[in-house]
């Protein structure tokens, strides 16, 4: 008979499991990492007056998370996280400042001398420390072999997926009101104290050691069909982070359009919040949904609503839209880390962590890249077009991992 639990009760037992400073403390550790994007594209935009320079310093966080994020994790596989995390937290704070004094240098940052400013974006991107993935790792550490793992580990996987989106909130909506309001070069400083207090901190916490280093079974070969499974998250991930890119490029220059480029992050920060809402909501869904299901029916939802991103006018207009937007976003995170976190090799869930991870963010750098060029030659209409081919992608995707499942007899 399956073990009945309120959805209240199973999210109660997450601050037992890791300790009640575990939460808040991985919460603000992984904020840096939302606002390093975009601050990079805000502050490379501002200083250079080209959005195309902006989308490139972004493309170039992306390409170093790209190849970073997959090694963190499997040095954290092999050697534990804490040692990993620390060091990765120290060289991520040195590139963000880094990348402000190369946005800034003497006669002024010039789109054809761009090579400081991408080199930094490059470091910056290749030592982000990769909290949210390690920290779903810890997550199926600590509940393995619990009678209620599934559950617990369901509760945690929605709560990850939250408190993704609400540092993908609060990221933009930090970097938009600094730049605004004080400087530019301000976010990037200000994330860089916090990578150096608080990923500190959650390399530090005690559920590090949870996640047990397997250097064994991170170094022995894993079954190609083993990776062909892996491939298929990843590449969903991907093609979110080309909507999350292409839609922050194309809000930068929507907003600078009107006058205000700075704001693009505060606009973008409504696509956050009621993807958060919606990702806490998950662990309430029937079970007999589905993944699978579930992914598809939150990709057409998504591709659905990305196409009216091309009608408003307005700041307001522009806000309502991109709420609705937000809507599916979270559910489709939810469900990809899940599935992901399923097919991992045994020895390897923080290695396919951080590769779901770094799809995320290379593919926000495919997007802002191409959103950028196109919004530097045709404006906002023509990076939007980015966003609706990107919730295309997840859906075929979706379509994919059903009729498979489906043939294989699964759910």
């Amino acid at each position: 008979m399956p073990i009945r639990v309120s959805i209240l009760a199973r999210y109660a037992a997450l601050p037992a499991l890791a300790g009640p400073a575990f939460i808040p403390v991985a919460l603000v550790a992984r904020l840096p990492l939302a606002m390093l994007t975009i601050g990079a594209l805000t502050l490379a935009s501002v200083a250079s007056g080209s959005y195309a320079l902006g989308g490139l310093a972004a493309g170039a966080v992306g390409l170093g998370s790209a190849v970073g994020a997959p090694a963190v994790g499997w040095l954290a596989d092999r050697s534990g996280q804490r040692r990993v995390v620390l060091v990765a937290g120290l060289l991520n704070a040195a590139a963000m400042l880094a990348l402000v004094g190369a946005s800034y240098p003497h006669g002024g940052l010039r789109e054809s001398a761009p090579w400081g400013v991408l080199a930094a974006s490059l470091a910056a991107g290749l030592t982000t420390p990769q909290v949210g993935p390690l920290a779903r790792a810890r997550w199926m550490a600590l509940t393995e072999g619990r009678p209620r793992r599934a559950l617990e580990l369901d509760a945690a996987l929605s709560y990850e997926g939250t408190a993704d989106e609400l540092t993908f909130v609060l990221g933009p909506a930090l970097v938009g009101a600094l730049a605004a309001l004080v400087a530019p070069w301000v976010p990037l400083v200000v994330g860089a104290a916090l990578t150096l207090g608080f990923v500190t901190a959650f390399a530090l916490h005690p559920t590090a050691r949870a996640a047990h280093p397997q250097p064994h079974a991170a170094a022995s070969p894993v079954p190609a069909r083993s990776w062909l499974l892996v491939l298929v998250p990843v590449a969903a991930m991907v093609a979110m982070g080309t909507f999350f890119g292409s839609t922050q490029a194309g809000l930068t220059a929507f907003a600078g359009a009107r006058g205000a480029a700075e704001v693009g992050g505060l606009l973008y920060a409504a696509v956050g919040l009621t993807s958060a809402l919606a990702a806490l909501s998950v662990a309430a869904w029937p079970a007999t949904l589905g993944l699978p299901m579930r992914w598809v029916a939150a990709a057409g939802a998504m591709l659905v609503v990305s196409v009216l991103l091309f009608v408003p006018e307005t700041f307001g207009s522009m806000t309502a839209t991109l709420l609705l937007l937000g809507l599916p976003v979270g559910p489709i995170m939810v469900t990809v880390f899940g599935i992901g976190g399923r097919v991992a090799p045994a020895g390897r869930v923080g290695t396919v962590m951080t590769a779901l991870a770094s799809g995320i963010v290379a593919g926000t750098a495919l997007g802002a890249a191409l959103a950028g060029a196109l919004a530097e030659s045709g404006g906002p209409a023509s990076a939007f077009a980015v966003p609706v081919a990107s919730a295309g992608a997840l859906l075929a995707l979706g379509v994919v991992v059903l009729v498979a499942r489906r043939a294989g007899g699964g759910s």
